[in-house]
């Protein structure tokens, strides 16, 4: 299963529900791949730590390969490395990534990853897309890659707004280029229940019929001290209310 994690709003948490469901997959004994296509990179730093500083081939080299012409183009695997948890790939992101998009987008590379990723389907279980907070080339990618889209939503009435629109350029790609693929749900993030805006936001999302999942993921200053540590919440602290949210959430998605 692909799945894509997708927001044009920036800070709704996409990286952090990225590497949290990727590191509780790879945990359960799934081949697990994380693909970082956002350039500021938090979902290779999150799962790589200190080693992302070492510059490991990943998204970006990638991309470029695809714009040259070689009698032999090198294989996608030679694109990941491994995380410092079993079972965990990650594509890391580069500040490259910016400087690739415009070539890319005019030489209509779209499909690429999409074509990458088909070489890797006996490789892994699960792969996870991390895009950047923008409808970009990138993120066009990755929906077009991808067989499921999950919506992260921070709960206040911009995403709301913005809600709709996000909708709406899903059905763009699936109407002109991924057929297949579906939006599996809302991911409701920094939830506070005992505050009514929030509660009353989600509730009428709900309500639309928009498919919201569950469990919501609580606000949490733990969240904090698993991104500094490079620690996703599962080896952190395996019984935190979070983390149990996390991994609620997983078995939901996985139909556990």
């Amino acid at each position: 299963m692909r799945r894509v994690v997708f927001n044009q709003k920036g800070g709704v948490g996409k990286s952090t529900i990225t590497s949290n469901l990727a590191a509780i997959g790879a945990a359960r004994g799934l081949r697990t791949l994380v693909v970082d296509l956002d350039a500021q990179g938090n979902s290779s730093r999150y799962l790589l730590g200190d080693a992302i500083e070492q510059g490991p081939a990943g998204a970006a080299e990638f991309f470029d390969t695809t714009l040259k012409f070689t009698l032999r183009n090198p294989a996608t695997s030679e694109f990941i490395v491994e995380s410092p948890w079993e079972h965990l790939h990650v594509m890391a992101a580069s500040p490259q990534l910016e400087e690739l998009h415009s070539k890319l987008e005019s030489r209509y590379k779209i499909y690429k990853l999409r074509d990458a990723l088909n070489e890797l389907d006996d490789a892994y279980d699960l792969v996870w897309i991390d895009t950047p907070p923008a409808l970009n080339f990138y993120t066009r990618s990755a929906l077009i890659a991808a067989q499921s889209c999950l919506i992260p939503f921070d709960c206040d009435d911009f995403s709301r707004r913005a809600l709709y629109g996000l909708l709406d350029s899903v059905k763009e790609i699936q109407a002109d280029h991924n057929s297949a693929l579906e939006v599996e749900g809302i991911v409701v993030n920094q939830f506070q229940p005992r505050a009514a805006l929030p509660k009353r936001t989600v509730q009428e999302l709900v309500d639309e019929g928009l498919p919201v999942l569950e469990p919501y993921l609580s606000a949490s200053v733990k969240i904090k001290e698993s991104h500094e540590r490079a620690c996703p919440m599962i080896h952190l602290d395996p019984r935190h209310k979070l983390t149990q949210e996390f991994v609620a959430l997983f078995d939901a998605l996985q139909g556990e």
